[in-house]
């Protein structure tokens, strides 16, 4: 990546904003994640932006968030950007064979990340972002989500009436051993989510993180343990 520059965090603006100080100037960077992010943004934790190629009302994207030695990926557009590449190459077990035929696939009254193709059948791929930490694990979500659990329930109707579906956790942190649902912050996902299990959709989960000494994201245990 490209003219990554280190931050200090501030303080959250608003749900898209956060103020930072970089190269000793306060500035404004967006953050593209919906989560509350409460264990990230956090007044004097250090981050990695990226700043804007063109002019808009914040200076600079905040990506990523210091772990020790390496990084959380905070923002979804980067773990989307990094598991297309990942399917490219074919790096999950899981899908092998596999290759995108469609994003923001309609299915049902949602849209669904991906339509695939995998060994010649089409399956509705619905990603979210896992990025809140307990301990070694990774969870999801960090506060209630209707449009996660609409997203959950209209795979789960799909896979029922016949049809294949996945769903799939970016656990984009360092360190993390297995993934499983946050069942406190909102247990009806939790519920739909082991109706979906049930029900035959594949629930699955890889762990990512960012390297700040070579500005490069890594894929790491390709088919992390699902705990539901």
């Amino acid at each position: 990546m490209n003219g990554v520059k280190e931050c200090i965090i501030l303080e959250r603006i608003n749900r898209f904003a956060v103020k930072i100080i970089s190269d000793g100037a306060v500035l404004k960077a967006y953050i593209n994640n919906t989560g509350r992010l409460l264990d990230y943004i956090v007044k004097g934790r250090r981050g990695f932006c990226i700043p804007h190629q063109k002019r808009l009302r914040t200076d600079c994207r905040l990506f990523a968030v210091r772990e020790k030695k390496s990084a959380a990926i905070i923002d979804t557009q980067l773990q989307m950007q990094s598991l297309e590449k990942i399917i490219t190459l074919n790096l999950l077990p899981w899908s092998r064979g596999c290759r995108i035929l469609k994003r923001n696939a309609k299915l049902g009254r949602s849209l669904i990340d991906y339509l695939l193709e995998c060994d010649g059948k089409k399956i509705y791929l619905e990603v979210k972002s896992a990025v809140m930490r307990n301990g070694e694990y990774a969870m999801y979500p960090d506060c209630p989500s209707l449009r996660g659990r609409r997203h959950i329930a209209e795979i789960t109707r799909h896979v029922k009436n016949g049809g294949r579906g996945a769903i799939l956790f970016i656990a984009a942190l360092p360190d993390i051993k297995a993934f499983k649902p946050n069942n406190l912050a909102d247990p009806e996902a939790s519920r739909l989510l082991t109706e979906a299990k049930e029900a035959g959709v594949g629930i699955r989960a890889f762990g990512l993180y960012y390297n700040p000494e070579d500005y490069c994201v890594y894929l790491f245990k390709p088919d992390l343990p699902v705990e539901i």
